[in-house]
């Protein structure tokens, strides 16, 4: 895969990055969650509990970490997303992680839940190489939507009416392997950084079902969606909508969480 100019890399765009706080309520009824079989293997596969959360947003992967006996702290770029952490109990920091200081605190785990491709890859494991005590884990992962085929079909024909110049092919850009490139700058991030043992992939599969509305609801969260006009917004929802209809109201997702991982030497 070519690599892409810097410009174009997805840790440069700060105006993707930080547009989610702009209705972080959405974003955290609407985000899927992290199946507890990652969450109990990060864990498990660390040295203890003590787990640094990496663009926390509003504390989906925090709270799930937390809710498994770790002690958690955030670090989250946008204001008021961390807000939104605080109010629901996490400690939180504001910095972009690339400038956050870890002030002398080292931690067991340092964890990323769909982030990792908003962070510089190579700054970003340098960073975590200093906050993590050796043997410590740093563990990034990703939500890979994987629709069925009926599902993919629709959804690509609604966005090509209503959105044709957005690449949203879900025919294509849809499972694990759409993620091989973020995985794998991941990964090249972490060997440059010269203070990790190889990284390694682990994939968890999990599915949920999907109302009309639960659909629509997380589809103005998805990256790039919230610059649309709101006029192309809305045709688009339209459009979404009546290709659920047509499913039956309602489908089934089925998700590949991949992560990245590998251990501080010590």
């Amino acid at each position: 895969m070519p690599t892409r100019p810097r410009e174009q890399q997805p840790h440069t765009r700060r105006d993707i990055a930080e547009s989610y706080g702009s209705d972080a309520e959405r974003y955290d009824r609407t985000r899927p969650r992290y199946p507890d079989a990652l969450v109990e293997r990060i864990a498990a596969e660390s040295p203890g509990r003590d787990v640094l959360d990496v663009g926390t947003g509003t504390g989906i992967a925090g709270l799930a970490f937390r809710a498994h006996g770790c002690r958690v702290l955030g670090v989250e770029p946008d204001a008021r997303m961390a807000a939104f952490a605080r109010h629901k109990g996490l400690e939180v920091e504001v910095a972009t992680f690339e400038d956050w200081d870890p002030a002398g605190r080292d931690f067991d785990a340092v964890v990323a839940g769909t982030v990792w491709h908003w962070v510089d890859s190579v700054a970003g494991a340098d960073r975590a190489a200093r906050a993590l005590r050796p043997g410590g884990r740093l563990a990034l992962f990703w939500n890979a939507f994987q629709p069925a085929n009926d599902v993919a079909e629709a959804f690509t024909e609604a966005y090509a009416r209503a959105v044709p110049g957005m690449p949203m092919d879900w025919r294509r850009m849809t499972g694990p392997d759409a993620y091989a490139g973020v995985c794998a700058t991941a990964a090249d991030g972490i060997r440059k950084a010269a203070a990790f043992g190889e990284p390694e992939e682990w994939r968890f599969e999990w599915d949920r079902v999907y109302t009309r509305e639960e659909w629509l609801d997380q589809v103005p969260t998805f990256g790039g969606h919230g610059q649309l006009p709101a006029e192309k917004l809305d045709a688009l929802l339209s459009g979404l909508g009546d290709a659920v209809d047509a499913l039956g109201g309602s489908f089934s997702m089925h998700y590949t969480a991949v992560v990245v991982t590998a251990v501080r030497s010590g």
